[in-house]
């Protein structure tokens, strides 16, 4: 099956002269019984491969807005990511993010922050039970996704975006896996009060030295209750000391290689190693700015042109991303639904006058940061997120929709149907269970 995909995607790609069998030879033409049967059938067959496997996002963003009797993912939002999008770009699991900016570390900003993070949840729990339990099912370990698709559902599964909701009470990491939180990060964009951001690198201002004392609980009892620990967003020095900690595998729920791209967000070879040390993952993340900072810059300056030129004839204003973080939830919502629509307004000139002489990042971008992480870290510690309706999304993998262009892309590379579903989601699933078992173990420990 795999050779014929490879022969197929190399015709169709017309990419002869590159195309090699799996033992390395080239492939000549004449080997080919019939190019046309294979042009033709090359589309379904990269579609069928697809589908056999079993495919997942670990990161997702979400509006609670879009989770109501009247709006929700059953209808074609102008969001990346709906019932619809998922079915049709054969994406199975989703990880909806519990998402909290950093606020202030004040009993007020605490309180806010659980608020914000209850009312998702409860979200995330409404489109499964009573929005659309016919389509998409709720999951908290791998065996319940795999009767999930089995049973021919997607899946929707949870991870926390910054523990900054807890505000100082460990107490409720219990109450957050009872809710079916099962990867939560120590921080965001800020620092929070369990540990240093990324962010500190830009002003050299760092609030613990990597992890506060409350930080330590807080990796004791998340290995202990059984939730994996997320290390994108935090510092590189948090992250190094969580690894020294934890006793339970890790992930970095959606971050890239910083030894491609010189980004904060990205992680760099010495966490890599550790990482893959520790068994845990990296789920390489479709981020445009992640991936290529120059190329998105040029494109991204081109393309704001032309939605500022569209933006003042329709009469939306638009806002600095600086500004927009300082706007109220209501305030925040409205302008990001006026953005989104003049987004897709503009997307056909974008791509007829901005794509064709100042290329976006694209699909093959991210690819190059998955072979990155597999040349350097092993094919068992790699994994897939877009960081849709969060800023994710490279042209060919702008929405849920156009997934199997990842699987396509990976087949082109040479990549075995065992090694993409490994990447797709056997290496996340194993985390999953491997951070249950430490879980059992700590607690059996215990009494």
């Amino acid at each position: 099956m795999y050779k014929k995909l490879n022969i197929a995607l190399c015709v169709t790609g017309a990419l002869l002269a590159g195309c090699a069998r799996e033992d390395g030879a080239p492939v000549a033409v004449e080997t080919v019984e019939s190019i046309e049967s294979i042009e033709s059938a090359a589309p379904e067959t990269v579609e069928t491969f697809h589908q056999r496997l079993l495919t997942m996002d670990t990161h997702v963003d979400l509006d609670v807005s879009n989770f109501t009797d009247d709006v929700n993912y059953t209808q074609g939002l102008q969001t990346q990511v709906d019932l619809a999008k998922l079915e049709q770009g054969g994406l199975d699991a989703i990880w909806f993010s519990v998402y909290t900016g950093q606020g202030e570390l004040s009993e007020e900003g605490y309180a806010a922050a659980l608020a914000n993070a209850l009312a998702k949840f409860e979200a995330v729990h409404r489109l499964t039970d009573e929005i659309a339990p016919d389509r998409i099912g709720f999951a908290t370990t791998a065996e319940e996704v795999k009767a999930l698709t089995d049973a021919g559902k997607l899946v929707a599964l949870i991870g926390v975006e910054n523990a900054y909701p807890l505000g100082t009470n460990i107490s409720l990491v219990q109450d957050f896996y009872d809710r079916g939180a099962r990867y939560m990060s120590l921080a965001h964009n800020g620092h929070s009060q369990f540990a240093d951001s990324n962010t500190g690198e830009s002003d050299g201002v760092w609030l613990h030295n990597g992890l506060s004392d409350l930080g330590r609980e807080l990796v004791e009892e998340m290995n202990r209750v059984g939730i994996i620990i997320d290390l994108s967003h935090p510092s590189k020095l948090a992250n190094m000391q969580t690894l020294e900690l934890t006793k339970a595998p890790v992930i970095a729920s959606h971050s890239s290689a910083r030894a491609m791209n010189d980004h904060s967000r990205n992680l760099d070879d010495e966490e890599l190693m550790a990482i893959k040390e520790n068994g845990g993952v990296v789920q390489t993340v479709a981020f445009a700015a992640y991936l290529n900072g120059e190329k998105y810059d040029a494109w991204k300056n081109k393309a704001f042109e032309i939605m500022a030129r569209e933006a003042q004839s329709s009469g939306f204003k638009m806002l600095d991303w600086s500004e927009v973080a300082k706007l109220d939830h209501d305030a925040r919502h409205e302008y990001m639904h006026g953005f989104m629509q003049l987004r897709a307004q503009v997307a056909p000139i974008v791509e007829k006058e901005v794509d064709p002489v100042t290329p976006p990042v694209n699909v093959q971008d991210f690819v190059d940061h998955i072979d990155y992480l597999v040349q350097k870290i092993g094919i068992e510690h790699v994994g897939i997120s877009s960081d849709f309706d969060g800023g994710g999304g490279v042209s060919g993998w702008n929405d849920a929709s156009e997934t199997a262009t990842v699987t396509e892309e990976l087949l082109k590379r040479n990549y075995t149907e065992e090694e993409i579903g490994l990447l797709w989601s056997g290496n996340l699933m194993r985390v999953m269970g491997e951070v249950q078992a430490v879980a059992a173990s700590l607690q059996k420990s215990e009494g």
